[in-house]
Parts: structure tokens; sequence; C-alpha cells
């Protein structure tokens, strides 16, 4: 059996404890949450969230990218969204590598010239979320009056740590 199979499967018991409760599009908390793909990181479990409190946003690292930016222009533009929480979290495979090595793994692995790529690694966590918040703080697209905290979850021990 496929895990695509197994989540078939799967899918059909949560299903049933789902219900019929038709949830609003727009997120209960009014709250958007950036985080790592890592599946590690269970987000609504870590933070408390039911299923339609907040929106989250994934990708490698956590980071802030012209694509996050364009997700949560939608997440407050269209969807009422007037907080930002920007969550990284220890041990992150984005401070694994560096673009000069990815780079040269890419080229070796997959024969294509990404130099130029900027693959967002980062060594100092807490910078990184201080880096994220200020990119967020500094776009035009994102208003002033937005909130914009930042914090850094623990994977060994679940403890979430604010950044100021």
């Amino acid at each position: 059996m496929s895990y695509f199979e197994h989540f078939l499967a799967a899918n059909q018991a949560y299903v049933e404890l789902h219900g019929t409760a038709l949830l609003p599009a727009k997120p209960k908390m009014r709250v958007a949450i950036v985080t790592c793909m890592d599946s590690r990181l269970h987000v609504a479990q870590a933070l408390g969230l039911a299923l339609g409190d907040a929106h989250i946003l994934r990708n490698a690292g956590g980071r802030v990218t012209d694509d996050m930016i364009r997700s949560l222009v939608i997440s407050q533009q269209q969807m009422g969204t007037r907080e930002i929480v920007v969550l990284h979290h220890t041990d992150c495979g984005a401070q694994t590598f560096t673009n000069a090595s990815f780079t040269e793994q890419i080229q070796h692995q997959l024969s294509l010239d990404v130099s130029g790529c900027d693959f967002l690694p980062f060594t100092d966590v807490i910078q990184s979320v201080k880096d994220d918040m200020a990119i967020l703080k500094g776009s035009p697209l994102i208003p002033a009056d937005v909130v914009i905290n930042g914090a850094v979850y623990d994977v060994t021990t679940g403890q979430m740590t604010a950044v100021d």
C-alpha cells in the first residue's frame, strides 16, 4: 500500500469525526502563522488551534519569501487576518547547508546551474526570526497596524519561546 492509499483510508476515518458543520473561510482568530514545513512541528496542536482558527503558511525554513508575502496579503486583504506569527524551530534543516554547498549539490545531482539562487539557509534561529519579522515590518504590502510576533519552537521539548 502506498502512503497515498494510507492517507485516503485515514481520511475516511477523519470524515466521520469531522461532521458537517460549515466553517467560514475566514480564520476565526484572524491570525496567520508563518512556519517551517518540518514534520516534527504540528502547529495546530502546539499552539492549541482548532480547525478554522488560523492560516498556517509553511515552507522550508519558515522563511518570509515573496510568495509568503503574496499569501499573507491575500490572508489579510481577502480573509481579514490582522496578526502574523513567525514561528521557526530548533534543529532546522535550513541550518544544515549553505547556498554554496547546496548549489554544488544540485549541480552534481541534477546537472542544473542554480548559482545565484538563495535557498535562505541560516545559522542562528533567533536571528532568522528577527530577520523575517523585519522583512514583514518593512514590506509596503503588510499594513503598519498588523501585529507581528515571532517565536522559536524547540523540537525536543515542544516549548515555544517568544523572540523580541
